[in-house]
């Protein structure tokens, strides 16, 4: 296979990643190349063609999904992308001025009609006994979620249609820390807490990931109690500016509406942040708009692009 192409990774890019790849464990066959198969994965990713659209020089397009549909449900793209954050954590290079928002994403009408069952659990992969060096230090997640219908696979009917969004946090240099995927009508506060929880970059020595921002800014959409005494639990110093109906309430009440809450100008306007990581994740059309009609395969396709996002920053 020729490298170079377009959206390829480079020799740098796969030597990052390939450290943490599964290995077989000699009894179960071998993988097929896993660099030929993962620029498979990137191309689709980047352009939205239909799996079986594949060009040849990838290989057989099924072999690219089923290596895409199991990375998915097993954590492995969570794992390559955790890994490549605790390098950028370890050469200090994360601006840890956290800002949270979402964004919206159109359906095509093939994300509809996945099956109501469950999916299953993921299968023991051939690297199971051959533990690849770093993954332990990783949390290993449970059976994908989904089944029960739209909802459960973070579908969302409204006027426009099929919809799902995708709440995520960016750092100061406009990449992904975390991300979540919901139905499109869930609202943004409900899983403000969730987006920060997932923020877990591991140590590439001894110690605990690190999981705690040095600040958060977010938008009036996450401006309520519970969002606020969150922060103020975990000891994080914030920026959310406050509705006009909160503050309007608060004055009523006069010295019993308590004190303002505070509001640092300057740091607010480092909120576009999320807004550009937002732009670079919908560079991908696979991202863009939903293709995948299972939900845990459509965050592992986001989560593949956002992977992309920290090798290239």
């Amino acid at each position: 296979m020729g490298r170079g192409e377009r959206g390829d990774l480079s020799d740098a890019e796969w030597e990052r990643l390939r450290p943490f790849l599964p290995v077989s464990n000699g009894r179960c066959g071998r993988w097929r190349d896993h660099r030929q198969v993962i620029d498979g994965i990137l191309h689709r990713v980047r352009t939205g063609v239909h799996w079986r659209d594949l060009p040849e020089r990838f290989g057989p397009w099924k072999t690219v999904y089923e290596r895409h549909r199991l990375w998915s449900g097993d954590g492995t793209w969570e794992r390559l992308l955790q890994q490549v954050q605790a390098v950028a954590d370890a050469a200090d290079d994360i601006d840890w001025d956290i800002s949270v928002d979402s964004t919206s994403v159109r359906a095509h009408q093939h994300a509809a009609g996945a099956r109501t069952d469950p999916p299953p659990a993921p299968a023991a992969s051939k690297g199971d006994e051959v533990r690849t060096p770093g993954r332990d230090r990783v949390a290993e997640p449970g059976r994908p979620p989904g089944g029960g219908g739209a909802g459960g696979e973070g579908l969302g009917r409204s006027r426009g249609g099929l919809t799902s969004k995708i709440h995520l946090s960016a750092d100061g240099r406009c990449r992904p820390p975390s991300l979540i995927v919901t139905p499109g009508q869930r609202a943004d506060y409900t899983q403000f807490v969730s987006v920060l929880e997932k923020i877990r970059v591991p140590r590439l020595g001894p110690g605990r990931p690190r999981k705690k921002p040095d600040s958060v800014a977010a938008d009036k959409a996450y401006s309520n109690g519970p969002c606020r005494q969150y922060l103020r639990r975990r000891g994080i110093r914030h920026t959310i500016p406050e509705k006009a109906d909160s503050q309007a309430a608060r004055l009523r009440k006069g010295s019993r509406g308590g004190r303002p809450p505070g509001f640092d100008e300057d740091r607010y306007k480092k909120r576009n942040t999320v807004e550009r990581a937002v732009n670079k994740l919908k560079n991908s059309r696979a991202v863009a708009t939903r293709y995948d009609k299972r939900g845990y395969v459509f965050l592992g396709t986001v989560t593949a692009a956002t992977l992309i996002i920290w090798l290239r920053a």
